[in-house]
């Protein structure tokens, strides 16, 4: 059973106002990763709020550094969260719809707006509105649907999104909404997106939790790229769960169903950040394994000056410049070792060399016995030819 209100196929009620970052009317509208007022207000209306500038976020990232090698063409990201706007603008061309798991429609549809809103972070396009790029504008966007209208879901339907994600061509899956615990179809899902060369993004936290909870899934499972948030100063909290990477995820701007330019915050905005820096490293190198691709990205991170893993930040934060461009270590393999040259025993010549020892033994013998005679007779010689001494 799904945590919270099962809303899906339920006919909205009139729209309500859109909460705003600050308040007031003029604000930034937010989108939150679930909505309880789903059944009273209805689904998340668009905004009409124009984007002063990028964001701090993108200033931080500056993505188009690293355009002139990778926007991230060729690769899918699917974000399997509470699907994504059919009709965003900012993902025109770019969307590939796959399943909902959940209640009636396709993925098309994002009544919470979170999915839109993580999508646009890793392959929005700028639009006329004014809303930001994200990190890999020419990377696919494969939406899987697996949470309520009030954006809740559960460990079954995580798995069977990340199945479907695979099976439809994805290499990098950003699961933007976790779960409190584990479960056996969940953990099995982790293996077979490995097995199928597929690098699974998570965050470390629900969006809006705050810091210091409690482990959650898929992000605490072993193969998992689990994802911190932090804010414009680099601040992040201490999850209790494992951390890889930290990417910003504190009020970043982005886009939301129906267009127009919306604020979000959490380490599920950060997981959007990372997938798509994975994106732009894959569209460059794409024979890269999910565990090549991770060390690559926490290599070229941002290290903080502490021991790694940090505890708040993991290996440090995302750097999309220099996941790019750093140079590459020698991925050669060493020289196979030569198998030893087997030297086939020569013909069996002992007798020779014994008739030669033999042959070199007599004459040995002869010259020693001629030498011998020949000092004789020069010495019979010398004596013959020497004067006598007187009384000799």
């Amino acid at each position: 059973m799904l945590v919270g209100a099962l809303l899906v196929g339920a006919a909205p009620a009139a729209a309500a106002p859109t909460p705003t970052a600050t308040g007031g009317p003029e604000a930034t509208p937010v989108v939150t990763q679930t909505r309880q007022d789903v059944q009273k207000n209805g689904c998340l209306k668009p905004s009409d709020h124009p984007a002063d500038t990028a964001g701090w976020a993108r200033a931080e990232l500056r993505p188009e550094d690293a355009w002139p090698l990778s926007r991230g063409a060729g690769v899918t990201v699917a974000v399997v969260g509470s699907g994504v706007d059919a009709g965003s603008p900012a993902l025109a061309g770019r969307l590939q719809l796959g399943p909902r798991l959940y209640g009636s429609g396709d993925a098309g549809r994002d009544c919470v707006g979170h999915g839109t809103f993580t999508a646009g972070l890793v392959a929005g396009r700028s639009t006329a509105d004014g809303g930001p790029s994200g990190l890999a504008p020419d990377a696919r966007v494969l939406a899987v649907a697996v949470t309520d209208d009030a954006g809740a879901t559960t460990p079954d339907l995580l798995a069977a999104g990340i199945r479907a994600a695979v099976d439809r061509g994805a290499r990098v899956i950003a699961v933007v909404v976790p779960v409190p615990g584990p479960g056996d179809a969940l953990g099995e899902a982790v293996k077979y997106a490995a097995a199928h060369g597929a690098l699974l993004v998570a965050p470390v936290g629900p969006d809006g939790r705050g810091t210091g909870g409690a482990p959650v899934f898929p992000a605490s499972y072993p193969g998992v790229l689990a994802v911190a948030s932090v804010d414009s100063g680099g601040a992040a909290g201490t999850p209790d769960g494992r951390v890889d990477l930290a990417a910003p995820g504190e009020g970043v701007t982005g886009p939301g169903p129906g267009g127009g330019v919306f604020t979000a915050s959490g380490p599920g905005c950060a997981t959007a950040y990372v997938a798509g820096t994975a994106a732009l490293v894959l569209a460059l190198r794409p024979e890269l394994t999910p565990e090549q691709l991770t060390r690559r990205l926490e290599s070229t991170a941002y290290h903080p000056g502490t021991r790694l893993p940090d505890a708040a930040v993991g290996y440090g934060t995302v750097d999309p410049v220099a996941a790019v461009t750093a140079s590459w270590p020698s991925a050669a393999p060493a020289p196979a070792a030569a198998a030893p040259v087997a030297i086939p025993p020569g013909p069996d010549r002992s007798g020779a060399w014994r008739a030669l020892a033999v042959a070199g033994g007599s004459t040995g013998v002869l010259l020693l016995v001629a030498f011998g005679g020949l000092t004789v007779r020069l010495g019979r010689r010398r004596a013959a030819e020497e004067p006598r001494r007187p009384g000799a």
